[in-house]
């Protein structure tokens, strides 16, 4: 969150995308280049993951952000269903973040 705190005032587009810990924990562990961990399934949608994009979102809006952010799913469509994972994404925002129109 430092760092989100440092450049707040320079962010004008936002990306959501999640980590599996597992599997990024494994990744470190073997110390695999990007593309091998993005294969093995790093990435995935908010709400699936370990990061807290509440805190995230409390900051961007505590600090006037009023952009888009966009939600990542960079994933292999044959193992994780595009609108299976675009649902769950949509369930996580709808349910842990407010959103203001």
């Amino acid at each position: 969150m430092p760092l989100l705190h440092t450049h707040i005032d320079r962010i004008h587009h936002v990306h959501f995308k999640d980590v599996r810990k597992e599997i990024m924990d494994l990744c470190k562990q073997e110390d695999l280049p990007f593309l091998q961990s993005f294969l093995k399934g790093i990435f995935t949608v908010p709400g699936d993951g370990c990061i807290n994009f509440e805190e995230v979102y409390r900051v961007l809006l505590e600090n006037g952000y009023n952009g888009w952010i966009v939600v990542e799913a960079e994933q292999d469509p044959s193992i994780a269903h595009p609108l299976e994972y675009a649902l769950l994404a949509r369930k996580y925002i709808d349910e842990k973040l407010v959103i203001h129109t």
